[in-house]
């Protein structure tokens, strides 16, 4: 696994475990890190490897051993898969999670999730999906494409699977920024464990950062990282006041 701090002057300690696939070298990535540096973050942003086969070891334990070193609560922002790894981790004063993979899309077959999760290999054998601009975002750059991988493997779907069966109780301020025409992430999960008011829609596809409309939730997401689900909370209390009353 890949780490890196950004804005080493930073006042403040924020956890960033990007989503399968992403890399920090990517445009889109590389344009949210900014934002968040620009807020005085220190940025501590993970890469997690694209084939395990093992969710805890490859995954989770790496990163829950180092935030276990701060000596004060962080900021954590989990997108997809980094959800699924965040919602694991303790010590996180504020979660904030974009399009969190905690269940896979309708796109992908259940009966065929399960077949695939029994092959007894670690070899990356199985597509992966469509990840071009209309599942991703309108932003997302040939580059970025390019490079994200094609391929996953049995154990991966095993051991993800195995993952999102056992998903914590989301903490009760944890706030989400997803899309209905995610064709990556269900849906459903995240209506079942978050309530509506900490859920913030987007128009877009799986990736906010790659979305036309990111810049109109910037201010959003910077104060869900400061305030949790207030902030979205307060947001929605002031749209109720400003909103006309009928004659």
């Amino acid at each position: 696994m890949r780490h890196r701090i950004f804005n080493e002057d930073g006042d403040e300690e924020l956890v960033f475990v990007m989503g399968w696939g992403n890399r920090w070298t990517h445009e889109n990535v590389s344009w949210l890190i900014g934002t968040l540096t620009e807020a005085d973050y220190r940025v501590h942003a993970f890469e997690l490897p694209t084939n395990i086969d093992d969710f805890k070891a490859d995954w989770l334990e790496p990163i829950a051993e180092y935030v276990v070193e701060f000596d004060e609560p962080y900021q954590l922002l989990g997108h997809s898969a980094g959800a699924l790894v965040g919602q694991a981790l303790d010590g996180a004063e504020n979660h904030v999670y974009l399009s969190p993979w905690w269940g896979y899309g309708a796109d992908y077959s259940e009966p065929l999730l399960e077949v695939a999760s029994k092959l007894p290999t670690t070899l990356p054998c199985l597509p992966a999906g469509e990840m071009g601009r209309e599942a991703l975002g309108e932003l997302a750059t040939d580059h970025q494409i390019a490079t994200t991988p094609d391929w996953v493997s049995p154990a991966f779907v095993r051991e993800t699977r195995r993952a999102q069966e056992e998903l914590l109780t989301i903490d009760h301020d944890a706030v989400v920024f997803c899309s209905l025409r995610d064709p990556v992430v269900s849906l459903r999960p995240i209506g079942e464990r978050v309530p509506a008011e900490h859920v913030v829609l987007y128009d877009g596809g799986h990736e906010l950062f790659s979305s036309a409309s990111r810049e109109r939730h910037v201010e959003t997401l910077l104060a869900a990282l400061e305030d949790g689900a207030d902030a979205v909370e307060d947001d929605e209390d002031e749209a109720d006041e400003e909103e006309p009353v009928p004659a």
